[in-house]
Order: structure tokens, then C-alpha cells, then sequence
């Protein structure tokens, strides 16, 4: 039986939603993994929008995240609270800044960030039902605000002042560059850097894919 796994999406683009590159190529490395997926994302607007051309951002124009996500999924997207983490066999969210704006609030509120409850309580079920998940990008900084008393493992790269933030608040940090991937056993957690540190797309590639190849394999 072919496995199935879901993706969570913050919107379309790196700036304001989700980053498109790794999330099309988080997709395509699920297909040649001969697994499926299914998208997911909030059905709520985006924190801001921005013009990816001059990169100027707007609080006054609003963009629903799932209207946004669909762009990227090709309109086969359902809502977050819709998933059912019986009927999956892992899970896995981009980056993106947008990610860290609308999934939660480093963006925003730095070290103080909080992270989406629905998008938390998902990810906690996976937990609880001991299947692997994978973070990439900004995504791993998620971590120790969902699971803060399970002391994981996780890479994003090797930027000082996340990672310091990262252990501060207890997990354990593993420098990776942007073509590795680091896993916790322990929790099934896979994370890898991407756009933290890759120059190009294939660079983010051979990262995503091993990801990608760990989830489906600890399935």
C-alpha cells in the first residue's frame, strides 16, 4: 500500500506564505518516493501580503492562506482542522518567512513566539500516534514551542542567534549544511535547513529529497 502523507501550507510565496520552491519540491520528492500526499493550511488570512518583486509589504490587502496554498496544490487543498493524522503516515510543513508569520509568530514576537494552536495540537498527534514528521527551513524553530517537554533534535542550519535561541529554550541543535538532513530517532523528527543556507534551487532539492526519503522510510 502506497504511503500518504500530509503537507501543511501558510499561503503562496517565501515572503508571505509558504516558500515554493521547497513546498513543490517537498511534493514532487513524495512522488518519486512512490508515496502520496494531501495539503493542508488554515482557513484564515495571512498576516500581510507582500509584492515579491520590490518585497514592499501590506497590512491593508488580505490574502486567505488556503485560497493562497491552493495556488501552490493545484486546488487539491482541504482545511487543517480536516486532518485526520489516522488516515496519514507522516507529515511534513515548508518554510518560508511566511511560515514564521502565519504558523507561528517568530516574525512578529522573536523569541517570545507562539505557534498556531490547531497547527500545534496536528503536529502533537502525530506525536502521540509515533509518526514521523518532517521541518524544513524555518519550520524546525516550531519545535520546542510544540513539543517543549520532549528535548528534540533538529537542525536550521547554522545561524548563532536562532540556534542559541533554539537551545535556550531546550532542544538540541545539529549544524547541518543545506544538502543534509538531521534526524531525531527518538521522536521520528526530520528536519533539514533548505533556504536557510541553500544558494539554488538544486541545492534546496537534495536536502528536501532526503527529508522527504527519511519520512516516508520511518513510516
Amino acid at each position: 500500500m502506497r504511503k500518504k502523507i500530509a503537507i501543511i501550507l501558510a499561503g503562496c510565496g517565501r515572503f508571505d506564505g509558504s516558500e515554493i520552491h521547497e513546498s513543490v519540491l517537498t511534493l514532487l520528492s513524495i512522488k518519486q518516493n512512490n508515496a502520496d500526499y494531501q495539503c493542508f493550511s488554515l482557513n484564515q488570512d495571512q498576516d500581510h501580503v507582500t509584492n515579491h518583486l520590490t518585497e514592499d509589504h501590506s497590512t491593508v490587502d488580505k490574502r486567505n492562506m488556503l485560497i493562497e496554498s491552493a495556488r501552490i496544490a493545484r486546488g487539491d487543498i482541504k482545511e487543517l482542522q480536516e486532518l485526520d493524522v489516522t488516515k496519514f503516515d507522516g507529515l511534513i510543513i515548508p518554510g518560508g518567512n511566511g511560515t514564521a508569520y502565519n504558523l507561528f509568530t517568530l516574525a512578529i514576537d522573536g523569541n517570545n513566539y507562539t505557534v498556531n494552536p490547531l497547527v500545534k495540537q496536528k503536529c502533537l498527534d502525530f506525536l502521540i500516534h509515533k509518526k514521523p514528521m518532517g521541518f524544513i527551513c524555518i519550520a524546525p524553530v516550531m519545535i520546542p514551542r510544540i513539543f517543549d517537554k520532549h528535548n528534540v533534535e533538529l537542525t536550521i542550519g547554522n545561524d548563532k542567534n536562532i540556534i542559541n535561541m533554539l537551545e535556550e529554550l531546550g532542544a538540541s541543535h545539529f549544524e547541518c549544511s543545506a544538502n543534509e538532513i538531521h534526524t531525531d530517532i527518538k521522536h521520528k523528527i526530520v528536519t533539514t535547513p533548505a533556504y536557510m543556507l541553500a544558494q539554488d534551487i538544486l541545492e534546496a532539492y537534495t536536502g528536501i529529497n532526503k527529508l522527504v526519503t527519511e519520512v516516508i522510510n520511518l513510516a
